[in-house]
């Protein structure tokens, strides 16, 4: 590739990020019982675009973060009791999480531990809301996990909001691509 060419394309991702909307994410507590993660993002579409992209999730979960390696092994049946689930190569599966409650276009919640939580003698409720803003839809995550970790939740509680930060980015990335 050229140089020019390349400063180019350099100059053009460096609008994209700087045009996209802005990641709000923290750690808002964690205590030697758990924390809370609370993530937002604005996207340019309609709630209930915003909803069905999030329920998509097999289209832009990040893969290293699964366990089969492909994200397109992973679903969630929006309904009580419906699953955001992997299927796995040998016919087996995982539940990550378990739908609680769904008000499409408005509210998603699901239980359950991700990742290495489901190991640890701990539980989560994570829960997403999609509000009409002024320009699409605001989306917030929040996950709060409690129960017993050995050594406390300081360290794990900061890998839990970074994973679910980029997850975010992705599924922004997504649900309101920037158009070049």
């Amino acid at each position: 590739m050229s140089p020019i060419r390349s400063r180019t394309l350099a100059a053009a991702a460096f609008a994209a990020l700087a045009a996209a909307p802005a990641i709000r994410a923290e750690v808002v507590e964690v205590s030697e019982t758990g924390f809370t993660v609370k993530e937002a993002v604005t996207v340019s579409v309609p709630p209930e675009k915003a909803y069905a992209a999030f329920v998509a999730i097999g289209k832009w979960w990040d893969p290293a973060h699964t366990y089969s390696g492909d994200a397109a092994n992973l679903s969630i049946d929006p309904k009580p009791q419906g699953c955001f689930c992997e299927r796995l190569a040998d016919g087996g599966g995982v539940r990550h999480l378990t739908v609680v409650f769904v008000s499409p276009g408005k509210r998603l919640a699901l239980e359950g531990g991700l990742g290495p939580l489901q190991a640890m003698g701990v539980t989560g409720s994570m829960t997403l809301t999609f509000a009409p803003a002024e320009k699409g839809t605001a989306v917030t995550l929040r996950y709060v996990v409690g129960g017993h970790n050995a050594g406390g939740f300081q360290e794990i509680s900061a890998g839990v909001e970074g994973v679910l930060r980029a997850q975010l980015e992705r599924y922004r990335a997504y649900a309101d691509p920037v158009k070049p």
